[in-house]
């Protein structure tokens, strides 16, 4: 089963169960889905969900390359910084992505962060800023 087919399986799976809410309880899946992928990049990227604040709020997961995610011994302190593939802002399946895109929760994530996903589990808008620094996105739903 590809990571696609497996998410949306494991998305059903909660749905059927009565006892999801509509954002959180779907976290694991997409993780999952993420780390999947990002097993396929290079550099390897891993999802983390609820990441800390980092002057913007508290993004639903962010995205890190593989180098950012280090061990460190227990004396050590762990290197405190932002994900190197940007955040991820997560609404219920309702939710319209193209208006939590203009939300301006993400409008500060993307000023904190230089590039947001968000997505409704269904349809993703991937945020980021061009070379002269405006706003600029590309959208699962601009597809055919």
């Amino acid at each position: 089963m590809s990571a696609v087919e497996s998410y949306i399986r494991e998305l059903f799976d909660i749905h059927r169960s009565g006892e999801a809410v509509k954002e959180t309880s779907y976290y694991g899946p997409l993780a999952h889905l993420f780390n999947e992928i990002g097993k396929t990049l290079k550099p390897r990227v891993q999802c983390v969900i609820n990441i800390k604040n980092r002057g913007a709020g508290i993004p639903d997961g962010g995205l890190f390359t593989a180098d950012q995610l280090q061990k460190t011994t227990s004396s050590e302190q762990p290197i405190t910084q932002v994900p190197a593939r940007g955040v991820i802002e997560v609404k219920g399946t309702s939710e319209d992505v193209g208006r939590i895109a203009d939300s301006e929760q993400v409008l500060r994530y993307l000023n904190r962060y230089g590039r947001v996903l968000v997505t409704n589990y269904r349809d993703f808008v991937l945020m980021g800023k061009n070379a002269d620094a405006n706003q600029e996105h590309t959208s699962t739903r601009d597809r055919d």
